[in-house]
């Protein structure tokens, strides 16, 4: 049995959110000591893990509860969790690819100004500022 300090240890999710996870019902309410002490099991623990490693994944709440629900499924009810993964890997390259325009964007403003300091800055001009570059670089 853990003590919810210790499931926060070995998890790396803090206090607060463990109580979070239980209030949303993503975890299962613990048991409890005479002295009113929360007390978790190895599933728990597990299944801590498991929300933390989904929540790194980047899936919203939502999709970490429809899997949890999907804990002993079989068959045909299984194709909710590959529509999660297909839908979160489709919103993840999307992301790749907007962080790839903004990188080229960058890129290619960050290279813009020549530091001659005699004319309008091309890096604040491509920032939509209109002031004379003053800055370094």
């Amino acid at each position: 049995m853990y003590t919810i300090g210790e499931l926060s240890r070995r998890t790396g999710v803090k206090v607060p959110t463990i109580r979070f996870y239980e209030d949303k019902g993503l975890l299962p309410q613990p048991e409890r000591t005479a002295g009113n002490q929360r007390r978790y099991d190895q599933a728990a623990l597990d299944r801590l893990r498991f929300i933390r490693h989904t929540r790194d994944l980047g899936l919203p709440l939502a999709d970490v509860e429809a899997l949890l629900s999907l804990e002993g499924a079989q068959g045909d009810d299984l194709n909710r969790a590959h529509e999660i993964a297909r839908r979160q890997l489709h919103d993840l390259r999307e992301r790749i690819g907007k962080l790839q325009r903004l990188e080229s964007e960058l890129a290619r403003i960050a290279t813009a100004c020549d530091g001659q300091h005699d004319h309008v800055c091309a890096v604040l001009h491509a920032f939509g500022a209109h002031d004379d570059c003053s800055g370094p670089h």
